[in-house]
């Protein structure tokens, strides 16, 4: 049925039902979902505050890079002077042992820099591996070959051993942070390209797409205008489950000491700060890591009902509002 119809009619009763668009039918899925939208908010917040760091540390009066020597005793092996943990009205969450920068600061830059690569990479491996799916997919053979066995090859690499080799190896004057980004995106792109490729396979034989063919649609134009809408859907509910997996690998290169590197904040870095003081001040190890759990769950969870949102055999199962003075029909009850 097209969007552009306001209205049909319902057989035998004369009334009237608005025609609901993909997009409304997503949102009002979506909302049906508590959880998807508590950790849509989460996210939010964690975006906005990510944007906001220059403001957040302004109010501090603190930024995440300058080492502070006069609050480190190093009589005492480079413990924070004063309340454990550098706590004070100059430094509210304390300041790192034995650098003394701002916890604060580093805690709010390193939501920017965690969540960055994380998108970025994500932005990477989507754009490689809807290019190599569709290509393998409406190629020839010789085509689809090549590109199936470069996929198959990219997907038997390990994450992060390939990640640490790579890292390892490049001088550490190239900037860091769109370093973690590029191998991250460059050696994870294989499981989209798959789904891909094989999502185009089911589509390129439907009806619309042969009309367009014997037309004289152009293979790329058919693949613009006709196969990438139906590509979306899968694609988005990948690209929101990637986003965690890749915040939590940016997090362990930086905690394994090949990632970002000091003094650009990161959450990892944080916690390999705190591997020898959190048992007398906890705070250095719960800070980064309560950040780093509230993040990956909340984009798990967000991820998830997203997924659902885009499917209709799992929407179909959802309590959804319809409009009406009632609530709490199901999806399946609600077009029905």
């Amino acid at each position: 049925m097209s969007e552009a119809l306001a209205a049909v009619e319902t057989a035998g009763t004369g009334t009237s039902v608005p025609a609901v668009s993909g997009a409304r039918q997503f949102w009002r899925r979506l909302r049906a979902q508590r959880a998807a939208l508590v950790a849509a908010a989460v996210v939010a917040l964690l975006v906005l505050v990510a944007l906001a760091a220059p403001l957040l540390t302004a109010l501090e009066g603190q930024d995440p890079t300058t080492y502070h020597p006069t609050l480190i005793d190093s009589a005492r092996g480079g413990v924070p002077i004063g309340s454990y943990g550098g706590v004070s009205a100059d430094h509210w969450l304390g300041v790192e042992p034995q650098t003394g920068r701002d916890m604060f600061a580093r805690l709010v830059y390193g939501a920017r820099v965690s969540l960055g690569v994380a998108l970025a990479a994500t932005v990477v491996q989507v754009a490689i591996g809807v290019t190599a799916g569709v290509a393998s997919a409406l190629g020839n053979r010789w085509v689809d070959q090549l590109l199936s066995r470069a996929t198959d090859i990219i997907v038997s690499m390990p994450l992060m051993i390939m990640s640490l080799a790579l890292l390892a190896i490049v001088p550490s004057s190239f900037p860091r942070p769109v370093l973690v980004t590029l191998v991250i995106g460059l050696i994870a792109w294989g499981n989209i390209a798959k789904i891909v490729r094989a999502q185009t396979l089911s589509l390129k034989g439907l009806d619309y797409v042969s009309a367009a063919r014997l037309s004289g649609w152009g293979t790329w134009r058919i693949a613009r205008r006709e196969l990438l809408p139906g590509l979306a859907a899968p694609v988005i509910t990948y690209a929101a489950l990637l986003v965690p997996t890749n915040i939590s690998v940016e997090a362990a290169l930086s905690f394994l000491g090949v990632g970002v590197k000091p003094p650009t904040p990161s959450w990892g870095q944080m916690l390999t700060a705190a591997d020898v003081w959190y048992q007398a001040a906890p705070q250095y190890l719960l800070l980064p890591a309560g950040a780093l759990f509230v993040t990956v769950l909340a984009l798990t969870v967000l991820g998830d009902g997203v997924r659902t949102a885009l499917d209709p055999r799992a929407a179909s199962r959802l309590r959804v509002g319809t409009g009406r003075k009632h609530t709490g029909a199901t999806e399946k009850e609600a077009s029905a």
